[in-house]
């Protein structure tokens, strides 16, 4: 495949652009890992945020106020350097991205998800209690359906900061398409010059973000978003 590149592009370039896009791949395995993750966390917070008992809502909200307000550039020191310098441990860079990136998506996950049930008028809520159902059976049968209807848009628009968010990734050893990209850039090789290799990169993200964006919009116009519910927003 790499001869294949070369044969199209000429050399050094073919190399350059398969071996960037060789290493994009990584960039959607981190991406789909981080957003998984986050999004199982992300479920247990917002049921802690939306609970009765006052303690869960306080712990989950002290937990989304953490991980919104800590950058992630800071969160990767923290788990890819930080950490393993503190307790003098080995942590690999895979490890290190995908708890960092898990944290911060299960965070702004958490209040889009907490967003769009609080966007679901509350008289829903009245009228299934007149009905005689309790708060379990209200929010599995009356307001999660329309709530999932109300998030799906910007849950699927926060897939583009993920993946976006991955390219912060290289700066504790993480090899994926930042890290080679930045590799070849600063490469002392005629034709990897940055001004071709950037905008290269760029084209590359551009081709795995659009199209998200594209079908978040879709789908908001679609089905709804809360804005246009008239409740909360549900936009982080």
């Amino acid at each position: 495949m790499k001869d294949l590149f070369v044969e199209l592009l000429g050399k050094p370039f073919g190399i350059v652009v398969f071996q960037l896009l060789e290493a994009a791949q990584f960039t959607v395995y981190l991406s789909l890992i981080a957003f998984v993750g986050g999004g199982a966390l992300g479920l247990v917070v917002t049921a802690g945020r939306v609970s009765p008992p006052r303690v869960a809502r306080s712990v989950c909200a002290a937990y989304i106020w953490l991980f919104q307000s800590v950058p992630l550039l800071m969160l990767l020191f923290l788990f890819g350097l930080g950490i393993p310098r503190l307790f003098a441990v080995t942590v690999d860079p895979w490890h290190a991205a995908t708890v960092a990136l898990t944290l911060y998506a299960s965070a702004y996950l958490s209040e889009v998800w907490r967003g769009a049930i609080m966007a679901v008028p509350q008289g829903q809520v009245e009228g299934g209690k007149a009905l005689g159902l309790h708060l379990g059976q209200i929010m599995l049968l009356i307001v999660l359906p329309q709530a999932f209807r109300l998030a799906i848009a910007p849950t699927v628009g926060f897939m583009v900061q993920i993946i976006k968010g991955t390219s912060l990734a290289y700066i504790i050893g993480f090899h994926d398409l930042m890290a080679i990209g930045r590799r070849w850039a600063n490469a002392p090789v005629p034709g990897t010059q940055p001004f071709l290799i950037y905008p290269l990169m760029a084209m590359i993200y551009f081709a795995l973000c659009f199209p998200l964006s594209v079908w978040s919009r879709r789908l908001e116009k679609r089905l709804g978003s809360p804005k246009t519910k008239g409740g909360a927003s549900a936009a982080a």
